[in-house]
């Protein structure tokens, strides 16, 4: 069983595929309907984005410590107010992950995936939209919190080139995010439960994506295998970029994402055709 797309019939009885821009307004319709959803839950919204004040306050009093101990202005190249906001912007994009796979993984278990299959969209790209209409709120909510309590704490942020470079490179990061959830709520197609597959990829992003400390910090052996996986990727490329927003590192995160987004989307599009096929549906 696989998703719809809605074809045309012309006027010469011939069927034809909706047009590139009839498809993006399809996409764009259901982004735009999520984020108006959330929007209609300020509190909800308010609550997810004040976890990132908690977060900043442990890491500030942490690093002031560590910093203070080793007597130096700076570590690996990065002062404790780098420091900060790799991490404040680090903790805005983990955030504001949507978390698919759970949604796909309950979906198949209550039988409304059938549903969703059968709908003239694609499932995969319905899930896109509906994930990054959740993702832009957090991430501003997350964004203008965090960088207040940072201010605060540290002084002002990075110019105007460190908040550029890094949203383009967030936009990335989010659909790499995106195709690696996708593959393991997709394996709920098979096994139901995503659980533990989860569990695994979020550990993956925590030490070795850059969440909990810079990846500069690392010993060389680790931080090599770390700048080697995608992990680092969707944390610690676009965070590094804010605090050091030059071309040369903006061309090697762009370069790295891209590679990574062939890899692992190409393999998401070829799991979600073999996938759909063997889907047994226990729900209602």
């Amino acid at each position: 069983m696989a998703s719809r797309e809605v074809q045309f019939i012309s006027d010469e009885g011939c069927v034809r595929s909706p047009s590139a821009t009839a498809v993006a307004g399809k996409y764009w319709a259901i982004f735009r309907t999520q984020l108006l959803n959330s929007l209609a839950y300020p509190v909800d919204l308010l609550g997810r984005s004040l976890l990132i004040v908690l977060f900043m306050w442990i890491f500030m009093n942490l690093w002031r410590v560590t910093y203070g101990a080793t007597g130096a202005r700076s570590i690996a190249g990065l002062t404790l107010a780098d420091t900060m906001w790799y991490l404040m912007m680090a903790e805005a994009v983990m955030l504001s992950k949507h978390e698919l796979s759970e949604t796909m993984s309950e979906q198949v278990k209550d039988g409304s995936v059938a549903y969703l299959l059968n709908k003239p969209y694609n499932f995969i790209l319905y899930h896109f939209a509906t994930g990054l209409g959740d993702s832009v709120l957090a991430f501003g909510g997350n964004l203008i919190i965090g960088s207040a309590v940072v201010w605060l704490m540290v002084g002002p942020p990075p110019g105007i080139a460190g908040w550029v470079f890094a949203f383009l490179a967030v936009v990335l990061a989010w659909l790499l995010d995106f195709c690696f959830s996708a593959l393991i709520g997709l394996s709920a197609f098979v096994v139901e439960e995503t659980a533990a597959f989860r569990w695994i990829y979020q550990k993956f992003l925590l030490l070795l994506g850059g969440v909990l400390i810079p990846l500069d910090f690392f010993p060389g052996w680790l931080q090599t295998i770390s700048l080697n996986l995608p992990f680092a990727w969707i944390i610690y490329g676009p965070a590094r970029l804010f605090v050091d927003p030059s071309l040369v590192r903006l061309g090697q995160v762009f370069l790295q994402q891209g590679i990574w987004l062939a890899v692992v989307g190409g393999a998401v599009w070829v799991f979600y055709r073999r996938a759909a096929v063997r889907l047994a549906i226990n729900g209602g």
